[in-house]
């Protein structure tokens, strides 16, 4: 499509969408994701004209209209994780997607490791807890490092570690984006080494069904924390249209949402590990209940949902844009 042609076709929902004429913080959000298409087609199609620099303009003061609007509603602050926050996992799907393709790579990693080196797993837990969990197989508990503490007490400490960890990962992420990539290596490795070693002992399946009742929203939080933290580094390394430091701002704002509004499922995996997984003969059944009914909330609310939702804001801007 030609760029006049482009243009004549959305002059008038642009210049609408510019008067933003609305206080429904639903409706701001509906015209982010319509004109972030847009410019994502000007970008392409016409990297260099105004027209793109024009929408630029528009998508930078839409954002800031939304995020930035103080109105508060019945419901505003649930609307955050129901709304804003799956449009930022939709927005930034790549971050998260290499993310995960990151952290896949490293488990595979520690797995070989562990397989071909014996030594992989003490290197990477320590002697301390090896031995202790060798005593306890011996015992017939191999999980019992999960009852040692009481469950207030294993909870606090599980969820101070785990936000600070994913703070450090998220904030690392000024230093070009190198820093995520390095702690989702780093704890992929861990963990890909931490998991064999149960399989080595002929422990796998009875691993899979204590480990991860609590491991499946712990472990996709860590993934989406380190998207955030590439995404803080974006702006950085792929300032566009914009001068470094203002790209730096937008991405910094976005990634900040993303790696707070995760932090509720964070305190959740820990208090499932704190005081569910300490249970380690509960029934089969109740296992892969709690782990199936935790990947398929994860999965459906990082990926399929956010998808869902932007396609439908993009069917109903358009269905509006065709009635001006």
């Amino acid at each position: 499509m030609k760029e006049a042609l482009f243009v004549k076709q959305n002059a008038e929902k642009w210049k609408n969408y510019e008067a933003l004429v609305t206080d429904s913080p639903d409706e701001l959000a509906q015209r982010f994701v319509d004109i972030t298409n847009d410019l994502a087609y000007a970008k392409t199609f016409y990297p260099k004209s105004k027209t793109t620099a024009y929408l630029n303009g528009l998508a930078s003061v839409l954002h800031q209209a939304i995020y930035k609007n103080k109105k508060e509603e019945k419901g505003r602050f649930f609307s955050y994780w129901k709304f804003e926050l799956p449009l930022f996992f939709y927005t930034y799907r790549k971050q998260i997607l290499y993310s995960f393709i990151f952290f896949v790579l490293a488990v595979s990693i520690g797995v070989l490791s562990a397989k071909y080196d014996d030594r992989m797993i003490r290197l990477v837990t320590s002697d301390r807890y090896v031995d202790m969990t060798n005593e306890n197989i011996a015992k017939g508990d191999p999980f019992g490092v999960y009852k040692q503490t009481n469950e207030f007490r294993m909870f606090f400490e599980i969820a101070v570690n785990n936000i600070f960890v994913s703070f450090v990962m998220f904030v690392s992420g000024v230093l070009f984006s190198i820093g995520p990539v390095f702690y989702l290596l780093r704890n992929g490795v861990m963990l890909g080494a931490f998991q064999y070693y149960f399989f080595s002992k002929g422990l796998g399946a009875e691993s899979i069904l204590v480990i991860w009742i609590h491991g499946t929203l712990e472990i996709l939080s860590i993934v989406v924390v380190g998207g955030a933290g590439l995404v803080l580094g974006h702006g950085l390394l792929f300032p566009k249209t914009y001068t470094r430091l203002q790209a730096f701002k937008r991405s910094g704002k976005d990634a900040t949402k993303i790696a707070v509004g995760i932090v509720p499922i964070i305190l959740l995996a820990a208090f499932v590990e704190g005081f569910v997984t300490r249970h380690t003969g509960m029934p089969i059944w109740l296992s892969v209940s709690i782990l199936t009914t935790s990947l398929v909330f994860m999965v459906w609310y990082i990926v399929i949902y956010p998808h869902q939702l932007a396609r439908k804001l993009t069917i109903q801007t358009q269905e509006n844009s065709n009635h001006l």
